[in-house]
């Protein structure tokens, strides 16, 4: 392998220089999503909006839910939206990943095609259901009157998640070429991993006895950075920078997984 494939920066642009067929086939993927449904691609609007409605209902009329221990103001139903909407992009991409590349045969036999920008496309997905949800949690906060000048930097603190988001797309999509069961498996793993981070609880509520693995955690760590960003409270950058640079590698480690597998992709579909 040569040391230029080691590079972040020719691994992205590799991406952008396809960004044109990328963006058309994430277009074509949340189009055939809501193909033939009664509001069409207004769902993606509506079913954020609905779930929140549904979070402040329960949550803050019914449980009247308070956070452990509550460093703000801001609802319960708001910080636990927040860790959702973080995890929702992450899992939508890793769970969509397993047939990314096995549920395009006749995209892979194409010699020309860029075949590593398959995995990609559930990633641009996740981000087009992100950004509808990241504009009705500014709404929410604005209509609470809690919204901080420091919400704004939620897309940036989502970096590390959409790095490692998008290196087990890219290892989870070679490996579902070869193993029709890690449809079954992955979205078990993902389901399982939503539980053991702090998405609908704080990090600080963690036994110590198991704060080591929480620690280690990205998406843990960047959904209670983006808390602190909207509550204004101050961001621990240095646990985030570690995240970051940590999902780089395993960025960088997941393409050069898929590049060594995809020799084989035309024979196995």
């Amino acid at each position: 392998m040569k040391a230029a494939a080691l590079n972040p920066f020719q691994i992205f642009v590799a991406i952008w220089r396809h960004r044109y067929l990328l963006g058309q086939l994430v277009k074509r993927d949340v189009l055939l999503r809501y193909r033939g449904a009664m509001f069409g691609v207004l769902w993606i609007f509506l079913s954020p909006l609905m779930m929140l409605a549904i979070f402040a209902f329960i949550f803050g009329q019914i449980f009247q839910a308070r956070w452990p221990p509550q460093q703000s103001n801001l609802p319960f139903w708001l910080l636990l939206y927040v860790g959702l909407i973080t995890f929702n992009i992450f899992s939508e991409t890793v769970s969509r990943a397993p047939t990314s590349v096995r549920g395009h045969p006749n995209f892979v036999k194409k010699i020309v095609f860029p075949v590593h920008i398959l995995p990609v496309v559930p990633l641009g997905s996740g981000l087009i259901h992100g950004a509808f949800n990241f504009l009705i949690l500014l709404g929410a906060l604005t209509w609470t009157g809690n919204l901080h000048s420091q919400a704004l930097l939620f897309p940036i603190l989502l970096l590390p998640v959409l790095m490692l988001a998008l290196s087990l797309s890219w290892f989870v999509g070679a490996l579902g070429v070869f193993i029709k069961d890690m449809t079954q498996i992955v979205p078990v793993a993902v389901q399982m991993l939503m539980f053991l981070s702090p998405v609908f609880y704080p990090a600080s509520a963690v036994p110590a006895s198991l704060r080591p693995f929480y620690t280690v955690n990205p998406v843990g760590t960047v959904i209670e950075a983006a808390r602190a960003a909207i509550s204004g409270q101050p961001i621990e950058w240095h646990s985030w920078s570690a995240a970051l640079v940590g999902c780089l590698v395993a960025a960088i480690l997941g393409y050069l997984f898929f590049q060594q597998c995809r020799q084989e992709f035309a024979d196995v579909l």
